[in-house]
């Protein structure tokens, strides 16, 4: 590997103003950092991440904590951010935060989250922090405090710290409402099993705008319209087998609260000989990769730009720009496609 006096030489500066250059210092003219990146790329010298760290203070690595690392939309969110970090130079490092009801309730769960804060995060091998769908106790909060590292939350408020925020109960009403506006009355919703109500307020937030909307409708609800899953593509399948399957409920419609869940109850109802959406129309939320190929109806949360925008304001922050503890909303759209059409006849009871 070349050294860092080739990369002088060729550049014709010094070995200081290299590493200046190559470490994004602001006293580095844009001309002479061109002649600089050139050169080492000709030379193919790449700086040492420890020996740049020692030298400045800084890893050029963000944190991001996730609480699932199986799901697409997580993945989604993390492709959309470390693409604008790796533009910017910067690593990632993982943290896997799970739900407490992946680990059992009571002192297990404590005990690991615990360990995570005290121990992973202090070790402060990151500059800053992502914290994606997380919902974190004062306690918590302050463990972070303490680390004095930049830190925006994604997906849910996080008092205190800039957070970007998709509107759950906008977007519930908006799936419910379109379902109710072709003329559905028998609408079941697929929400998260009580282990993911007990860590995230997005199953609960979504599924009582879903209960808001069919009550403003003058409907009855019936709670048996109303399943849980774990927001997989197995999850939702099996949810909609028991929504089909029960001789006391006659669904024509099914509001899942995730594409994965929403693409499982299409399976689902396919493997009984239902017509999607003849027979049951299915509405989802993500805007999930494979939503076109099963022509999934859906509210688009577009969760690469969610990435972005989040590592965006951790750029700024990092830049010294600053990041006003605010809560800032994301846009959403409804995106209609086969899945999802008029009932053609009422239920048979």
């Amino acid at each position: 590997m070349a050294k860092i006096q080739k990369v002088a030489e060729l550049a014709g500066v010094s070995t200081a103003t290299v590493s200046r250059a190559l470490a994004g210092k602001s006293s580095v003219s844009p001309a002479t950092r061109t002649k600089v990146e050139e050169a080492a790329n000709e030379l193919g010298y790449v700086v040492s991440a420890a020996a740049s760290s020692l030298a400045s203070g800084k890893t050029r690595n963000v944190g991001v904590i996730l609480p699932l690392l199986d799901s697409w939309f997580f993945m989604a969110v993390l492709k959309g951010a470390q693409r604008l970090l790796e533009d910017a130079g910067y690593d990632i490092t993982l943290y896997h935060l799970p739900p407490a009801g992946e680990l059992g309730a009571g002192d297990a769960s404590k005990q690991r989250r615990r360990r995570l804060f005290d121990e992973f995060l202090r070790r402060q091998r990151v500059d800053a922090f992502i914290a994606v769908n997380l919902e974190l106790d004062d306690e918590e909060r302050a463990l972070l405090s303490q680390l004095r590292r930049p830190l925006v939350g994604l997906g849910g408020v996080l008092p205190g710290l800039h957070t970007v925020t998709l509107d759950d109960k906008a977007v519930a009403h908006l799936a419910t409402d379109h379902l109710l506006s072709l003329g559905h009355t028998e609408i079941a919703h697929i929400t998260g099993d009580p282990d993911f109500e007990r860590d995230f307020q997005v199953p609960t937030t979504r599924r009582r705008a879903y209960e808001a909307s069919i009550t403003n409708a003058g409907i009855t609800r019936n709670p048996l319209l109303v399943r849980t899953a774990d927001f997989t593509i197995e999850g939702g399948y099996n949810a909609t087998k028991q929504l089909l399957g029960d001789p006391r409920i006659h669904p024509t419609a099914i509001f899942a609260a995730s594409d994965e869940m929403a693409i499982g109850a299409i399976l689902a109802a396919r493997d009984l000989g239902k017509d999607v959406p003849r027979d049951i129309s299915v509405i989802g939320i993500d805007g999930h990769d494979l939503a076109d190929f099963f022509g999934l109806t859906t509210i688009d949360q577009f969760p690469e730009l969610q990435g972005r925008q989040v590592a965006q304001l951790i750029l700024d922050e990092l830049a010294g720009q600053g990041v006003e503890p605010i809560a800032e909303e994301l846009p959403h759209e409804l995106v209609v496609r086969r899945s999802t059409a008029a009932p053609l006849d009422a239920p048979t009871r």
